[in-house]
Protein backbone atom coordinates (compact mmCIF):
# COMPACT_ATOMS: atom_id res chain seq x y z
CA UNK A 1 0.00 0.00 0.00
CA UNK A 2 1.39 3.40 -0.93
CA UNK A 3 1.23 6.41 1.38
CA UNK A 4 -1.51 8.16 -0.61
CA UNK A 5 -3.81 5.12 -0.38
CA UNK A 6 -3.10 4.70 3.33
CA UNK A 7 -3.75 8.32 4.20
CA UNK A 8 -6.94 8.36 2.10
CA UNK A 9 -8.31 5.34 3.94
CA UNK A 10 -7.29 6.79 7.31
CA UNK A 11 -9.26 9.89 6.32
CA UNK A 12 -12.34 7.88 5.29
CA UNK A 13 -12.21 5.82 8.49
CA UNK A 14 -11.62 8.81 10.76
CA UNK A 15 -14.29 9.74 13.34
CA UNK A 16 -13.55 13.32 12.29
CA UNK A 17 -15.09 12.69 8.85
CA UNK A 18 -18.13 15.01 8.92
CA UNK A 19 -20.88 12.50 8.13
CA UNK A 20 -22.43 12.17 11.59
CA UNK A 21 -21.39 8.60 12.46
CA UNK A 22 -20.85 9.60 16.10
CA UNK A 23 -24.59 10.17 16.57
CA UNK A 24 -25.57 6.55 15.86
CA UNK A 25 -25.12 3.34 17.86
CA UNK A 26 -26.73 0.99 15.29
CA UNK A 27 -28.76 -0.91 17.87
CA UNK A 28 -26.17 -1.01 20.66
CA UNK A 29 -28.00 1.52 22.81
CA UNK A 30 -31.20 -0.52 22.55
CA UNK A 31 -29.25 -3.67 23.50
CA UNK A 32 -27.98 -1.84 26.59
CA UNK A 33 -31.52 -0.76 27.48
CA UNK A 34 -32.67 -4.39 27.09
CA UNK A 35 -29.83 -5.45 29.46
CA UNK A 36 -28.17 -7.55 26.76
CA UNK A 37 -25.03 -5.44 27.17
CA UNK A 38 -24.05 -4.47 30.72
CA UNK A 39 -20.25 -4.53 30.85
CA UNK A 40 -17.09 -4.60 28.74
CA UNK A 41 -17.28 -8.34 28.01
CA UNK A 42 -20.88 -7.99 26.85
CA UNK A 43 -19.94 -5.04 24.66
CA UNK A 44 -17.06 -6.93 23.05
CA UNK A 45 -19.34 -9.92 22.40
CA UNK A 46 -22.03 -7.69 20.89
CA UNK A 47 -19.61 -5.82 18.62
CA UNK A 48 -17.86 -9.03 17.56
CA UNK A 49 -21.23 -10.55 16.69
CA UNK A 50 -22.16 -7.55 14.61
CA UNK A 51 -18.89 -7.72 12.71
CA UNK A 52 -19.10 -11.46 12.02
CA UNK A 53 -22.84 -11.87 11.48
CA UNK A 54 -23.95 -8.55 10.00
CA UNK A 55 -21.06 -6.67 8.41
CA UNK A 56 -19.07 -9.64 7.08
CA UNK A 57 -22.00 -11.15 5.20
CA UNK A 58 -23.85 -7.96 4.28
CA UNK A 59 -22.32 -4.50 4.28
CA UNK A 60 -18.70 -5.45 3.61
CA UNK A 61 -19.35 -7.59 0.51
CA UNK A 62 -21.81 -4.93 -0.64
CA UNK A 63 -19.07 -2.29 -0.45
CA UNK A 64 -16.71 -4.54 -2.42
CA UNK A 65 -19.27 -5.13 -5.18
CA UNK A 66 -20.19 -1.45 -5.34
CA UNK A 67 -16.50 -0.58 -5.69
CA UNK A 68 -16.28 -2.86 -8.73
CA UNK A 69 -19.44 -1.29 -10.19
CA UNK A 70 -17.92 2.16 -9.68
CA UNK A 71 -14.74 0.97 -11.41
CA UNK A 72 -16.68 -0.09 -14.52
CA UNK A 73 -19.26 2.68 -13.98
CA UNK A 74 -22.19 0.30 -14.33
CA UNK A 75 -24.76 2.95 -13.41
CA UNK A 76 -27.91 0.76 -13.66
CA UNK A 77 -26.39 -1.93 -11.45
CA UNK A 78 -25.15 0.67 -8.96
CA UNK A 79 -28.59 2.25 -8.67
CA UNK A 80 -30.45 -1.06 -8.30
CA UNK A 81 -27.99 -2.38 -5.71
CA UNK A 82 -28.23 0.86 -3.75
CA UNK A 83 -32.03 0.66 -3.74
CA UNK A 84 -31.89 -2.95 -2.55
CA UNK A 85 -29.52 -2.06 0.27
CA UNK A 86 -31.77 0.76 1.50
CA UNK A 87 -34.75 -1.61 1.35
CA UNK A 88 -32.83 -4.14 3.46
CA UNK A 89 -32.71 -1.77 6.47
CA UNK A 90 -35.30 -3.21 8.82
CA UNK A 91 -36.36 -0.11 10.74
CA UNK A 92 -37.12 3.49 9.92
CA UNK A 93 -34.19 4.76 11.97
CA UNK A 94 -31.70 2.43 10.23
CA UNK A 95 -32.95 3.65 6.85
CA UNK A 96 -32.65 7.27 7.98
CA UNK A 97 -29.15 6.57 9.28
CA UNK A 98 -27.76 5.16 6.04
CA UNK A 99 -29.52 7.88 4.02
CA UNK A 100 -28.24 10.74 6.20
CA UNK A 101 -24.67 9.47 6.25
CA UNK A 102 -24.78 8.70 2.54
CA UNK A 103 -26.05 12.20 1.77
CA UNK A 104 -23.36 13.79 3.94
CA UNK A 105 -20.58 11.75 2.34
CA UNK A 106 -21.91 12.60 -1.13
CA UNK A 107 -21.75 16.30 -0.29
CA UNK A 108 -18.14 15.85 0.78
CA UNK A 109 -17.28 13.95 -2.41
CA UNK A 110 -18.85 16.67 -4.54
CA UNK A 111 -17.28 19.60 -2.72
CA UNK A 112 -13.82 18.02 -2.70
CA UNK A 113 -14.30 16.85 -6.31
CA UNK A 114 -13.37 13.25 -5.63
CA UNK A 115 -13.62 10.98 -8.65
CA UNK A 116 -14.73 12.14 -12.08
CA UNK A 117 -17.73 14.25 -13.06
CA UNK A 118 -19.63 11.40 -14.75
CA UNK A 119 -19.47 9.14 -11.72
CA UNK A 120 -20.31 12.01 -9.37
CA UNK A 121 -23.38 12.61 -11.52
CA UNK A 122 -24.40 8.98 -11.03
CA UNK A 123 -23.86 9.37 -7.29
CA UNK A 124 -26.09 12.44 -7.34
CA UNK A 125 -28.92 10.49 -9.01
CA UNK A 126 -29.31 8.10 -6.08
CA UNK A 127 -31.92 9.22 -3.58
CA UNK A 128 -31.82 8.00 -0.91
CA UNK A 129 -28.13 7.17 -1.10
CA UNK A 130 -26.88 4.37 1.15
CA UNK A 131 -23.75 5.20 3.08
CA UNK A 132 -21.88 2.04 1.88
CA UNK A 133 -22.49 3.07 -1.74
CA UNK A 134 -21.01 6.50 -1.04
CA UNK A 135 -18.09 4.95 0.85
CA UNK A 136 -17.43 2.60 -2.08
CA UNK A 137 -17.35 5.62 -4.41
CA UNK A 138 -14.91 7.50 -2.18
CA UNK A 139 -12.66 4.45 -1.80
CA UNK A 140 -12.69 3.85 -5.58
CA UNK A 141 -11.96 7.54 -6.21
CA UNK A 142 -8.82 7.24 -4.07
CA UNK A 143 -7.74 4.07 -5.92
CA UNK A 144 -7.92 2.00 -2.75
CA UNK A 145 -7.62 -1.77 -3.00
CA UNK A 146 -10.89 -3.53 -2.05
CA UNK A 147 -9.39 -5.49 0.84
CA UNK A 148 -7.88 -2.32 2.33
CA UNK A 149 -11.11 -0.36 1.86
CA UNK A 150 -13.12 -3.08 3.60
CA UNK A 151 -10.65 -3.17 6.48
CA UNK A 152 -10.98 0.60 6.88
CA UNK A 153 -14.79 0.36 6.78
CA UNK A 154 -14.82 -2.42 9.39
CA UNK A 155 -12.36 -0.66 11.70
CA UNK A 156 -14.37 2.56 11.51
CA UNK A 157 -17.52 0.62 12.43
CA UNK A 158 -15.82 -1.09 15.39
CA UNK A 159 -14.39 2.21 16.61
CA UNK A 160 -17.79 3.88 16.42
CA UNK A 161 -19.49 0.99 18.25
CA UNK A 162 -16.84 1.13 20.95
CA UNK A 163 -17.26 4.90 21.32
CA UNK A 164 -21.01 4.35 21.73
CA UNK A 165 -20.34 1.72 24.40
CA UNK A 166 -18.05 4.10 26.29
CA UNK A 167 -20.91 6.58 26.59
CA UNK A 168 -23.91 4.31 27.02
CA UNK A 169 -22.79 1.29 29.09
CA UNK A 170 -20.70 3.24 30.27
CA UNK A 171 -17.12 1.96 29.94
CA UNK A 172 -13.71 3.42 30.70
CA UNK A 173 -11.26 4.38 27.99
CA UNK A 174 -8.96 1.42 28.70
CA UNK A 175 -11.84 -1.04 28.43
CA UNK A 176 -12.70 0.49 25.05
CA UNK A 177 -9.14 0.11 23.83
CA UNK A 178 -9.11 -3.53 24.92
CA UNK A 179 -12.21 -4.15 22.80
CA UNK A 180 -10.63 -2.58 19.73
CA UNK A 181 -7.38 -4.53 20.17
CA UNK A 182 -9.25 -7.80 20.72
CA UNK A 183 -11.29 -7.33 17.55
CA UNK A 184 -8.49 -6.30 15.21
CA UNK A 185 -7.78 -9.91 14.16
CA UNK A 186 -11.49 -10.41 13.49
CA UNK A 187 -11.39 -7.66 10.87
CA UNK A 188 -9.08 -9.77 8.71
CA UNK A 189 -11.48 -12.72 8.94
CA UNK A 190 -14.47 -10.52 8.09
CA UNK A 191 -12.72 -9.00 5.07
CA UNK A 192 -11.69 -12.43 3.75
CA UNK A 193 -15.25 -13.67 4.11
CA UNK A 194 -16.67 -10.58 2.45
CA UNK A 195 -14.35 -10.81 -0.56
CA UNK A 196 -15.41 -14.43 -1.08
CA UNK A 197 -19.13 -13.55 -1.03
CA UNK A 198 -20.79 -13.21 -4.46
CA UNK A 199 -23.59 -10.64 -4.92
CA UNK A 200 -26.34 -13.26 -4.81
CA UNK A 201 -25.12 -14.52 -1.41
CA UNK A 202 -25.34 -11.23 0.50
CA UNK A 203 -27.25 -11.76 3.74
CA UNK A 204 -28.73 -9.06 5.96
CA UNK A 205 -30.74 -11.40 8.21
CA UNK A 206 -30.37 -10.01 11.74
CA UNK A 207 -33.80 -10.27 13.43
CA UNK A 208 -32.66 -9.32 16.92
CA UNK A 209 -31.02 -6.16 15.60
CA UNK A 210 -34.19 -5.29 13.68
CA UNK A 211 -36.39 -5.72 16.76
CA UNK A 212 -34.04 -3.73 18.99
CA UNK A 213 -33.80 -0.94 16.43
CA UNK A 214 -37.60 -0.74 16.17
CA UNK A 215 -37.84 -0.55 19.96
CA UNK A 216 -35.18 2.14 20.07
CA UNK A 217 -37.36 4.46 17.99
CA UNK A 218 -39.65 4.91 21.02
CA UNK A 219 -37.11 4.27 23.78
CA UNK A 220 -37.78 6.52 26.78
CA UNK A 221 -34.25 7.84 27.21
CA UNK A 222 -31.49 7.69 24.62
CA UNK A 223 -28.25 9.33 23.57
CA UNK A 224 -28.09 8.12 19.97
CA UNK A 225 -30.25 8.36 16.87
CA UNK A 226 -30.15 4.60 16.25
Amino acid sequence: MNIAELTALLHLASPALPIGAFSYSQGLEAAIDAQLVANADDAEHWIAGGLANVLACGELPFVAHQMERWRTHDAPALIVANEEFVASRESAELRRETAQMGWSLRQLCAQLEWGDADRRATLERMTPLAQPTAFAFAAWAHEAAPHAALAAYAFSWIENQTAAALKAVPLGQLAGQRIIVALRPEIEKAVARALATPPEALNTFAPQLGVLSARHESQYSRLFRS
